[in-house]
């Protein structure tokens, strides 16, 4: 990329190093990390699409029981993810795991699987966005294509990423804490009701678990967590990475799967047992937004519907932080353009990678604009469904690479963490994978665009791999880099330290003495 004189002057570059990130600004705390990946879920927009859809398609009740499955396997594969981070010193999240535990190739590849996912993905959200952003404007008496909106909504964000990360999570917060408060009181108002016809334990009964399509429910269900394992995107500007990091994927992982059950169980209760699966068949668009009138006021769902907007928002914002870490990580260690890894001198942040990203958008936004691809229909349910695929397989990916890295060094706190923990998250995250390809074209609207999208998945991954073996055979010296950062010791090094260490102790004892 070309920049003007006056970004030149304000921007350096960065050292593929492990310290090459030190410019970055390190003030994000528990708090902040957790807010931009909560954000990254979009509570709103899941509990008032995603869950009405899961009660629907699973044909039963047992939707909190789906969101607590996915809180206990996702929960596993923290451990070891927020295990293997001490050794992992960047911010490439599932591309340096992967790379550390299965190879340099393996790595490249998948930092093209999860470079290119998040990327659709986020297409695919400003897509949505622009066309809630149209409907509410709509309802205001304004009228404006869904694509303007969706284009002054990557400006927007744009801006917001090219500045301090800081401002970036205070607006989170805000957002955050608003659309959760939004559904607190949607639940309080049926709960405090007493539902429709009285609380039933029935959605957490084993029978209601097996009851339709629980592995639908269970898919869709996991579907709703993307975006948490992006803690480890933001150890570059982290107070204390091995203290936050951790801290904030249980927190996010915890936070997301209990508010969701919660939710999931009172839009169950306030629906009725008997009811719930033919209202959400009916219209699941509108459940939580007439049990809002019904248990509450309608102007709850004026305001749910503004919020619902500013959900997507926060959602795009926090993708869009994720993804320019992304960049700046693999540009760093000379797998994308250097000038990418240039962090702003005024802003501490890396400004051109966030920039390059918005002007990847921007283009994005045109071409679907162009093709004339509906905004919802095409455009959010392919990108949406195609990156998915690509995320699940990268989280099973990252714990069979815990598992491998720590048998093969001896280093790490326990065989919980590096062996059992992760290996149960493998086997979870795999009945996951095999769930989503079995039922891809349901995700993408049909079996032509399984086939494509599930093409281009395999194609990104492949890239990379062809990317790894072109930098090997030119750049030899950067192909070795790739490895060295984080090195954990070997067998017989950690055997000799503690010889040492021991033997160090024993001569002060005998000084001593």
């Amino acid at each position: 990329m070309t920049s003007s004189p006056q970004t030149q002057s304000t921007a350096t570059a960065v050292d593929p190093s492990p310290g090459g990130a030190a410019k970055l600004h390190r003030g994000l705390g528990v708090g902040s990390i957790v807010f931009m990946v909560v954000a990254a879920a979009a509570p709103l927009a899941v509990v008032t699409a995603s869950v009405p859809i899961i009660i629907s398609v699973s044909g039963s009740t047992a939707a909190p029981q789906y969101f607590l499955v996915a809180t206990i396997i996702l929960g596993l594969f923290s451990v070891g993810f927020t295990s293997m981070g001490k050794y992992v010193p960047n911010a490439g999240a599932f591309y340096s795991y992967i790379q550390r535990g299965l190879g340099r190739h393996v790595g490249v590849g998948a930092a093209a699987l999860a470079l290119g996912s998040y990327g659709v993905m986020l297409v695919g959200l400003y897509a949505y966005l622009g066309v809630a952003t149209a409907k509410l404007l709509t309802a205001v008496h304004i009228g404006a294509p869904w694509w303007t909106c969706a284009i002054g909504w990557v400006l927007i964000v744009g801006f917001l990423g090219y500045r301090d990360i800081e401002l970036s999570s205070k607006v989170l917060g805000v957002l955050l804490v608003a659309e959760t408060l939004a559904v607190v009181i949607a639940n309080v108002g049926i709960i405090g009701h007493g539902g429709h016809g009285g609380f039933s334990p029935v959605p957490f009964s084993p029978s209601a678990f097996a009851t339709g399509a629980p592995s639908l429910g269970l898919m869709f269900a996991f579907f709703c967590f993307i975006g948490f394992e992006a803690t480890a995107v933001f150890r570059n500007e982290a107070k204390d990475p091995d203290r936050t990091i951790p801290r904030a994927t249980y927190i996010a992982v915890l936070f997301i799967g209990v508010f969701y059950a919660i939710a999931a169980w009172a839009v169950v209760q306030g629906l009725g047992i008997d009811d719930a699966v033919e209202a959400a068949s009916r219209e699941p668009e509108s459940v939580v937004q007439d049990l809002a009138v019904t248990y509450v006021s309608p102007i709850l769902t004026d305001v749910i519907q503004v919020l619902l907007v500013t959900s997507f928002f926060a959602c795009v914002l926090s993708f869009h932080n994720v993804i320019t870490r992304y960049q700046f990580t693999l540009a760093a260690k000379g797998l994308l353009p250097k000038a990418i890894a240039e962090v702003d001198d005024k802003h501490r942040t890396p400004s051109r990678s966030s920039l390059a990203f918005t002007v990847i958008s921007l283009t994005a936004m045109a071409a679907v604009t162009v093709f004339g691809w509906d905004p919802i229909n095409q455009t959010y349910l392919w990108f949406s469904g195609a990156s998915t695929l690509g995320l699940i397989a990268l989280m099973a990916m990252t714990s069979l690479a815990v598992i491998v890295f720590f048998r093969t060094k001896a280093c790490g706190p326990s065989v919980w963490h590096t062996v059992i923990a992760p290996g149960l998250a493998f086997i979870g995250l795999t009945v996951i994978l095999v769930l989503v390809i079995g039922n891809f074209a349901l995700l993408v609207g049909s079996t032509t665009n399984a086939i494509v999208l599930g093409g281009i998945i395999v194609g990104m991954f492949a890239l990379g791999l062809a990317v790894a073996e072109r930098v090997r055979r030119a750049h030899p010296d950067r192909y070795r880099a790739l490895a060295q950062a984080g090195r954990c010791h070997s067998l017989e090094a950690t055997v000799q330290v503690r010889r040492v260490a021991r033997g160090g102790a024993e001569a002060v004892d005998a000084g001593g003495a």
